[in-house]
Order: C-alpha cells, then sequence, then structure tokens
C-alpha cells in the first residue's frame, strides 16, 4: 500500500480530510515489526492525545475557566 493510498483509507474511516490525515503523519506498520515485542523498545508510536493531557494536569488546581493560565 502507497502513502496516499494509506491516507485516502484513514480519511475514509475516519471521516477527515485526506489533507488533516496527511498532516498527522500515519505510517504503515512494518509486518516484521508487529510479530517482535522488542519493536518498540524506543517507545510507542501512538499517542492517546487524552490520556496524555490529563497527565499534563494531574496535580494542577483546578481553575475558573475564564482565568488565565500563568506562564
Amino acid at each position: 500500500m502507497k502513502q496516499n493510498e494509506l491516507n485516502r483509507a484513514v480519511a475514509q474511516a475516519t471521516g477527515e480530510t485526506v489533507s488533516t490525515i496527511k498532516r498527522l503523519g500515519f505510517l504503515l506498520s512494518e509486518p516484521d515489526d508487529s510479530r517482535h515485542p522488542e519493536s518498540e523498545e524506543f517507545g510507542p508510536y501512538v499517542i492517546d492525545w487524552d490520556e496524555l493531557e490529563a497527565q499534563r494536569h494531574i496535580g494542577e488546581p483546578e481553575r475558573p475557566h475564564n482565568e488565565p493560565t500563568p506562564v
């Protein structure tokens, strides 16, 4: 499968535009990688954005939505 075919398939499955999928950068997994548990030794290739956002806010005090965040 070529990259443009993958982008179109993901766009069709998700309802996003092909340009959005291209910008997000989906890649095909190599068949041999899926057989080796060590293939992701440098970290997972999937980001759970909801989990990442939740981790960023652990321990932060709850602020009203209209209060600016200090930088």
